[in-house]
């Protein structure tokens, strides 16, 4: 009992950052409807500013393009105290908050969730890049090792067991934030007025408050609460821009419990879910046949499907001064013109050029064919996801499993396979049958990582750190594999099926969109409750698209690991996902134009073979960038604003020299699907 204790208290320390992250989470959302998912990866680079400061007396810049650090203070005899470098740093924050919310969150706040969302993960890819490449490849400076204590560690008795002070230390400090802003938004006129335009925007504005400025001070409050948590944190648990920029998921699980409306609740379950985690690594030592995985992980995911079963929509709805709308999904036309066009442009690419371009052509084909389970699942239905390559991994490891261990052949050990991620999509996806929109993304973000710790890191399953060999596909003694000696490599037999497969996939997709099934899924993104008043089985809907896009993603997966011949657990890491889902909403995420368009924009695909290509954070920087532009200044992608260039110019035309245009019905028990669903073709 006493060591439980012990562990229990120890986990106050984690729990107080995770605690401080949510209320800089919950902060951001009342003062502007945005649920920021890179907003760990905030205070991740305020933490590095500071302890670079510490270290070597540079500051880093989170501007690509420009010299990455500037020389503050050059005699190494006169480094910056660390009320300095804290100030310093915390400015930073203040600046970074200020600037992401002037430059994109204040334009998309008449954009639908989906903009939004995706937006913070650009962010969030953006600083993980910035970071990385700044840091270099030798993590000198500060990400070497644990940072200076910058708090009284040593040992204090609590209940008859010893733990370092820090631990209290960070608990009490985060129960002074909490009240602090407990009575900042009680009883001072700028809290009354951040709490009435969280309320009703509209009527904010009517009474002559002003909800942008209230918004840029909660996010640069934020920036500086993330920041400060994640460098006195950063001695303890030590400061990694992967693990820590990941830190947002418990904190948005602590967020959800709170409803993102009460700074009590979020606190108590932030220290909460610290304590719990640590218990659970405390118990991996004791239990023997417990397999060492990152149990602890499973405990956001596991709270936020509770809170999301039992409350439903959790984040509180907000009077907005517009409301903005889905992307386009426009219907697919001309398969038989468009369909042999790029499957014998991808097939005379295979047979005619060389080996980088035959495997940059792969990639694409196979890099689009996850990126279409993107498109089903958040384009047609609305329901944003964050986990294809977390199914894609676990169909990879699967089908190996399958063809290695049980001897299934191809093509049945990849419809298997992909079956297996179906299972696991729906198990996932719970959340989607009560929720959608930022909701549904906080749930697959901590499934994501749920999947990567407790599945994708199973030695059993996956090999364990050197990964698993995989068996290569062949139909009949014909091998249809990738491997080849020299220039022969990648093979073109290997291209073909990719190339093929990706077409079957596009086509099958294009006539879901186009037939009733299309229809039900535009019908419940446009409204829920309206497609329900018109017949159509909500529920229903979205449990068969997560498993249409679990499957897409699985078949997808299971490519991959044939390209790569051999897999690991990094293939398909939460990062990855992350990137997917830019360049998909890059590409235009509601509509097969978009998926294909990731696939040629993905690392090692098309485009990077045609630009001399480039590092794959530098790649992850630029997609980061490129999609908080996007969706600021095309919401609909790069597809869509073709589509819109279009339809401009047959309105030009005129409906005189185009004909009428033909009435379509439709299909059979589509009768009463709402009109929402056809004027978003």
């Amino acid at each position: 009992m006493t060591e439980q204790l012990q562990f229990l208290l120890l986990g106050l320390g984690s729990g107080a950052v995770i605690a401080s992250l949510a209320l800089g989470l919950l902060l951001t959302y009342r003062a502007s409807g945005v649920v920021n998912f890179a907003h760990a990866a905030v205070g991740m680079y305020v933490a590095y500013v500071f302890f670079e400061l510490r270290v070597t007396g540079q500051l880093i810049l989170p501007v690509i393009g420009v010299p990455g650090r500037v020389n503050l203070f050059n005699d190494a005899a006169r480094q910056p105290t660390v009320a300095t470098a804290g100030a310093i740093a915390l400015g930073c924050g203040a600046l970074l908050g200020l600037t992401v919310y002037v430059l994109v969150f204040k334009p998309l706040r008449t954009a639908p969730a989906l903009a939004r969302v995706v937006a913070s993960l650009g962010l969030f890819l953006y600083l993980l890049a910035v970071v990385q490449i700044r840091m270099g490849s030798g993590n000198q400076g500060a990400a070497t090792g644990r940072p200076e204590a910058l708090l009284p560690d040593d040992l204090v008795s609590v209940a008859g067991v010893d733990i370092p002070a820090d631990r209290l230390w960070l608990a009490f400090l985060v129960l002074a934030v909490t009240a602090a802003l407990g009575a900042v938004f009680t009883y001072t006129r700028f809290g009354l007025a951040t709490r009435a335009a969280a309320e009703n925007e509209k009527g904010a504005a009517l009474v002559g408050l002003h909800p942008d400025r209230l918004a840029a001070a909660c996010w640069m409050v934020s920036a500086m609460l993330a920041g400060a948590a994640v460098i006195l944190i950063a001695p303890v648990a030590g400061l990694s821009p992967r693990d820590t920029s990941l830190l947002v998921v418990p904190a948005l699980a602590a967020a959800l419990m709170g409803g993102f409306t009460s700074f009590t609740i979020t606190m108590l379950a932030g220290l909460g879910i610290g304590m719990v985690q640590s218990e659970l690594i405390n118990l991996q030592t004791d239990v023997d046949w417990l397999p060492e995985l990152g149990w602890q992980q499973a405990v956001p995911f596991l709270l936020i499907i509770g809170t999301m079963i039992v409350r439903g929509e959790t984040l509180p709805t907000r009077a907005t001064l517009h409301e903005g709308r889905f992307p386009r999904s426009p219907r697919p036309r001309n398969l038989g013109v468009w369909v042999p066009l790029l499957a014998g442009l991808g097939v005379l690419l295979i047979l005619t050029g060389d080996s980088g371009l035959r495997q940059a052509v792969i990639t694409s084909c196979v890099m689009a064919m996850i990126a279409l389970s993107v498109v089903v699942l958040t384009g047609y239905v609305g329901q944003i996801s964050l986990m294809p390559m977390a199914l894609a991994g676990v169909a990879a490891f699967a089908m190996i499993r399958l063809s290695a261990d049980w001897g299934v052949p191809f093509p049945i050990s990849p419809i298997l396979a992909a079956a297996v991620a179906v299972a696991v999509g729906l198990v996932a996806g719970v959340p989607a049958v009560r929720v959608r929109g930022m909701n549904l993304a906080i749930a697959t973000l901590a499934a994501a990582v749920a999947i990567e710790e407790l599945v994708l890191k199973w030695g059993w399953f996956t090999g364990g750190l050197g990964g698993a060999d995989v068996p290569q596909p062949e139909v009949f003694g014909i091998d249809l594999g990738i491997t080849a000696a020299g220039d022969a490599f990648p093979r073109r037999v290997f291209g073909i099926v990719c190339v093929l497969s990706l077409t079957l996939l596009c086509v099958a997709v294009a006539n879901l969109r186009r037939g009733g099934t299309g229809l039900r899924w535009l019908a419940v993104r446009a409204n829920e409750r309206a497609a329900a008043s018109t017949g159509v089985d909500v529920t229903r809907t979205k449990l068969g698209a997560f498993a249409t896009s679990s499957f897409l993603a699985g078949l997808g997966g299971s490519f991959l690991a044939y390209q790569a011949q051999t897999v690991s657990v990094g293939s398909f890491a939460v990062f990855n996902s992350l990137a997917l889902l830019a360049m998909t909403y890059l590409g235009g995420i509601a509509s097969i134009a978009g998926a294909l368009v990731a696939g040629a924009l993905a690392g090692g695909g098309l485009v990077s073979e045609l630009t001399g290509g480039s590092s794959s954070e530098t790649q992850f920087a630029i997609n980061g960038l490129m999609l908080m532009v996007i969706a600021v200044v095309y919401p609909n992608g790069v597809s869509g604003a073709v589509y819109r260039l279009a339809d401009r110019v047959r309105d030009r035309v005129g409906p005189s020299r185009r004909g009428p245009t033909p009435a379509v019905a439709p299909p059979p028990g589509d009768a009463a699907v709402p009109a929402a669903a056809a004027t978003a073709r």
